[in-house]
């Protein structure tokens, strides 16, 4: 049986090796769900690369993708892997500079 951790790893592999490059700084943790809102499914938590400068020692941005609410929503093992790939996309897109509306527009809202 495939992990919640073994998901989000493949689909951090399935990037690019460009994109990959990108996430040098980046934390990407998995925890059961967001203390505030526990509906969430992920979050980006970091300055996107668009709007950074001179970033040297500065400290990691984060990523997390909750484990119970995504579980919850996604009984059926083949639809779960394939809304945590979303997830870690979604989330990722934001590193990335894109916004919700853009997200939107490319189906990952």
């Amino acid at each position: 049986m495939t992990s919640f951790e073994d998901h989000v790893r493949r689909a951090l592999d399935s990037l690019p090796p460009e994109l990959r490059r990108a996430l040098d700084n980046v934390e990407i943790v998995v925890e059961d769900e967001h203390p505030e809102d526990p509906d969430l499914f992920g979050l980006y938590e970091g300055t996107p690369l668009p709007e950074r400068g001179d970033w040297a020692g500065s400290l990691p941005d984060r990523i997390s993708i909750y484990r119970l609410p995504l579980e919850e929503s996604f009984a059926d093992p083949a639809e779960l892997e394939k809304e945590i790939r979303i997830t870690v996309l979604h989330e990722l897109a934001h590193l990335f500079g894109l916004d919700e509306d853009r997200l939107e527009e490319l189906g990952y809202d």
